[in-house]
């Protein structure tokens, strides 16, 4: 077999293995994080708007430290950049014990900017890594192999919130008719309830902190390989944002990815609240999320599998115009055929993040690779944006006679909109040159 068509070669084998584990990392903690908006959202007795600011801070945190990430990483190493991930990841998590202890909405949403900061780094690191670990033209291949695994790691955060953290709450019990009591308790009442479960989260979380810092030993103990090359040392910043600014297909892929992300979070975020109007509990309706997390790493291997045969531009549009599809079905169809098309929008997903970003720096020079990486994850503040304004949508009750809950997922549809417009659009740039 030629080197060219290697998906990975086998020198880069054991760095491969070891990087491609990052991805289940911050995997899971995407998702044991989203169940906790509606969590908040009870414990705190906050409108939904207030409690999706937990994801505005965890996707605030890519923005915020992605492009100084993408910039240490040009200075020094990919190795580094692991490192300082891991250890922010690892603070970001610990620093839940006090959070608990003072009982703050803003001491969480701090404690989990800063564990985001670890999160961009590992991000800006590893997919530019993982591109770089054999030939150019099996890249996106490679790169939606790594990713088929975040995942796995996006299950067992959803396995551990669904199993573990929810139904411990002591917030979430309900009535006859399924309606949450919390509320109407007394002050005193709430306290010890509150108390409770801010401690189950805490652990959580506190574990989480542990498993990553065991995690840094081992990669401080191995080499990975720096293929970035010795000229980016010294690379011209300025002269890279030039290069990447007057490349279509990576300026209109950063946009594509901004809507994606958000599309993703948004469509995964209020998963509970769309169970909850149709009288589901948080336990069960976290349920409803590892049933589309299945959906989406089952997309994410036939994906890899289909990129042998067909160029990924058609299948990133294709699979855009089956999310769009299957989000009107969201919004339109009423009961629990409504929640399935709700569940089914995951595996047409699958392969958006990882194909947007791979298309987008195809044309991208090796030397502008970390920082064109930098954008991308930076894009993430889709995530971050986007959730409270469906959150405000979600608070009006009722809008244009259905519940609101359903009316909000009109936004991750026009998203889906987007990013199948990029993936047609790919095509015929693909075609003009």
């Amino acid at each position: 077999m030629d080197n060219k068509s290697k998906l990975i070669d086998k020198r880069y084998l054991l760095p491969f293995i070891l990087v491609t584990s990052l991805f289940a990392l911050w995997g899971f903690a995407n998702n044991i994080t989203s169940p906790m908006v509606a969590t908040f959202q009870t414990l705190m007795e906050l409108p939904a708007s207030k409690a999706a600011l937990v994801q505005f801070a965890f996707y605030g945190g890519y923005a915020t430290m992605a492009v100084p990430a993408a910039l240490f990483i040009r200075r020094y190493s990919y190795k580094r950049g692991i490192l300082i991930g891991l250890a922010l990841y690892a603070v970001g998590a610990l620093l839940f014990i006090p959070a608990a202890a003072q009982q703050s909405f803003a001491f969480f949403c701090v404690s989990l900017y800063i564990l985001t900061f670890g999160l961009a780094f590992l991000e800006t690191t590893a997919n530019p890594l993982i591109l770089s670990l054999g030939s150019k033209e099996t890249s996106t291949r490679r790169l939606n192999l790594a990713q088929a695994f975040n995942p796995i790691g996006s299950l067992l955060g959803m396995s551990v919130a669904s199993l573990v953290v929810l139904p411990g709450l002591w917030s979430d019990r309900r009535d006859a008719a399924g309606k949450i009591i919390y509320s109407g308790l007394l002050d005193g009442e709430k306290a010890l309830i509150r108390e409770h479960d801010l401690e189950i989260i805490r652990d959580s979380y506190v574990a989480l902190g542990i498993v990553v810092l065991l995690i840094l030993i081992v990669f401080a103990r191995v080499i990975i390989p720096n293929l970035q090359g010795q000229k980016t040392v010294h690379a011209d910043n300025k002269a890279t944002l030039i290069n990447l600014w007057n490349n279509r297909k990576y300026r209109y892929g950063v946009v594509a990815q901004v809507f994606y992300v958000a599309a993703q979070i948004m469509v995964w975020t209020f998963v509970i609240q769309y169970a909850d109007n149709l009288g589901i509990n948080k336990a069960v309706a976290e349920r409803y999320n590892i049933c589309a997390m299945i959906l989406f790493l089952c997309g994410r291997f036939a994906s890899t599998i289909f990129m042998r045969y067909f160029k990924p531009g058609i299948l990133l549009a294709l699979f855009g115009v089956c999310a769009t599809l299957a989000t009107l079905g969201a919004v339109a169809i009423d009961g629990m055929m409504g929640l399935y098309s709700l569940i089914a929008i995951s595996f047409f997903m699958s392969l958006m993040f990882p194909t947007i970003y791979g298309i987008a720096l195809e044309g991208v020079n090796r030397e502008d690779t970390s920082l064109g990486a930098a954008f991308l994850v930076m894009a993430i503040v889709g995530g971050a944006l986007m959730p409270p304004l469906q959150g405000m949508i979600i608070d009006a009750g009722t809008v244009a006679g259905m519940p609101a809950v359903k009316f909000s997922y009109l936004l991750p549809l026009l998203c889906f909109v987007v990013v199948t417009i990029y993936g047609f659009g790919c095509r015929r740039m693909q075609r003009q040159k």
